[in-house]
């Protein structure tokens, strides 16, 4: 029966004997370990793929959804938090495994002639995965996402006469993101890139069953057949990376921030790790000289990737005698690591809720003044009486959390005022809001009560948020020492001759939480 059936498709289809043809070819004997990074390529874009399609199922691709919808994706889908982590991680892991099979490639000088041309596809798939990443940064709609590629778009509107053009393209013609840049965005990321990057590979394959796997210089061994020995070669390679992608997705919890915010113009932008050494590179050109280290050197490198099969037109030689081309890859390694690390070294930490609004972190105090802890968790895993605030989204309106508040924690001492702000941090619950209620200290939630309380928030901002009558409080601590912040509040006058603020006689406990506060304030 299973014959006739294979005689059948066979018949009709000719996929038997093209499945044989594909699996019985002949490859060089030197053919091995090495040459398994280009199956692994191919199965991370699948993974990208399948993952896209079941984010894409339950994503609103709008900006005022998107977040909302992705943190559904991660509370209520089943699988959810797994397949935005396997999708996540993987982007990472397609771009690291393509780049080591160009080096690969280049090292063993596999571009030499005939394969000029399946280098040059290379290269362009190479470009294809980092644009898969830059489109696909800004979905998630959060600060990160957001002002990242307001970074990008900047940095794309300094190229020489096509820069309006291309900003005009991304739907920023006057630099802001918005609805029509992110549907683009959307579009390129799940329309236009993936049938695009199936073409190419399709055409890459052809082209490498076309010339075939490059042989050694001297190849001694008797040529061999693709299976089984090397199909079990790239199969133990794609089950050692899955694996170790299935581990990232599992154990490494890949963060939802707050919703993307035009106003906050405190937040500090930085790229994703890959694109960190372009990122450190325009430190060392400002001004006039920006659009070297934006347009020029990075022009030049993939130039020089296009041109190194047309550059090395010399004879195949054995790996260890290709000590220039090693030099190559060894110079480059250490170069973008270097800038990558430089750039990591001057990146500003802050903790997730130092990014928070003064409204945002006494909400947190009113969390805990109303002891909400003991029957909800705010740590994946902590399982209490109610729902680990970590995992799920609340639908409830503010007014019935409110309610909610006022029959559960009768004796919180909380305002309305104070729990309305709470119903509505609730209500905006994200992976940074969760953390902070476990992770902002004491005294530095006491301190932002207590400047709500003393309607601070009227005269002076914090992250954007706040008045602009008073000085923004942001890197007060840099500006000012302690013992003049403290004789501040006792004596405003004295310190500020021309100043409308009143004396805050807060005692001793307040006025620690107070100065604690202000000095977490970080620019």
């Amino acid at each position: 029966m299973v014959k006739n059936v294979m005689d059948w498709v066979e018949d009709r289809t000719g996929a038997v004997s093209g499945v044989k043809h594909l699996l019985y070819e002949e490859i060089p004997g030197s053919s091995g370990w090495h040459q398994v990074l280009g199956s692994v390529a191919m199965f991370c874009f699948l993974v990208q793929f399948v993952t896209g399609i079941l984010l894409a199922l339950n994503y609103a691709p709008t900006p005022p959804d998107a977040h909302a919808s992705l943190r559904f994706i991660l509370t209520e889908l089943t699988g959810g938090r797994l397949i935005r982590g396997l999708h996540h991680w993987g982007a990472s892991m397609m771009i690291v495994v393509v780049c080591l099979h160009m080096i690969q490639v280049f090292l063993w000088g596999s571009y030499k002639k005939p394969r000029e041309a399946t280098w040059m596809l290379g290269v362009v798939l190479l470009l294809l995965t980092l644009g898969f990443g830059l489109t696909g940064y800004l979905l998630p709609w959060d600060n990160r996402a957001y002002w990242g590629t307001v970074v990008t778009t900047q940095i794309t509107a300094k190229a020489p006469l096509a820069g309006p053009y291309i900003l005009r393209l991304m739907g920023s013609d006057n630099g802001q993101i918005g609805v029509q840049t992110f549907a683009r965005f959307y579009g390129a990321h799940v329309l236009l890139l993936p049938p695009l990057m199936m073409l190419l590979i399709g055409l890459h394959v052809f082209l490498v069953r076309r010339h075939g796997v490059a042989p050694a210089p001297v190849e001694t061994a008797p040529a061999k057949k693709f299976y089984p020995g090397q199909v079990f070669k790239d199969t133990l390679a794609i089950f050692i990376m899955f694996s170790i992608l299935f581990a990232l997705a599992t154990l490494a919890r890949v963060p939802l921030g707050k919703i993307a915010d035009p106003t906050d113009s405190t937040y500090i932008p930085r790229p994703e790790w890959y694109f960190l050494f372009l990122f450190q590179i325009l430190k060392f050109f400002e001004g006039p000289l920006e659009i070297i280290g934006s347009m020029v050197l990075p022009g030049v490198a993939v130039g020089l990737l296009f041109a190194t099969p047309f550059l090395d037109r010399g004879a195949a030689v054995k790996l260890r005698q290709r000590t220039f081309a090693i030099g190559i890859v060894f110079l480059a390694a250490i170069g973008w690591g270097g800038l990558t690390v430089a750039a990591m070294r001057s990146t500003p930490y802050k903790e997730p809720w130092q990014n928070f609004t003064a409204e945002e972190v006494a909400a947190v105090g009113a969390f805990r003044q109303a002891k909400c802890w003991q029957c909800h968790g705010v740590i994946p895993g902590d399982h209490k009486a109610g729902p680990n605030l970590a995992d799920i989204t609340i639908h409830e309106e503010r007014d019935a959390l409110v309610a909610h508040f006022k029959i559960s924690a009768p004796d919180s001492g909380l305002r309305d005022l104070q729990l309305r702000q709470l119903a509505t941090f609730m209500r905006k619950l994200d992976d940074e809001s969760v953390g902070a209620i476990a992770s902002a200290p004491g005294p530095v939630v006491g301190g932002a009560m207590l400047y709500m309380k003393s309607n601070c928030g009227i005269c002076h901002s914090i992250n954007g948020a706040g008045g602009k009558t008073g000085t923004p409080l942001n890197g007060v601590a840099k500006r000012r020492n302690r013992a003049w912040m403290e004789g501040h509040f006792i004596d405003p006058q004295k310190y500020s001759p021309k100043t409308i603020m009143p004396r805050y006689a807060f005692d001793a406990a307040g006025m620690a939480s107070m100065l604690a506060y202000m000095e977490t304030l970080k620019d």
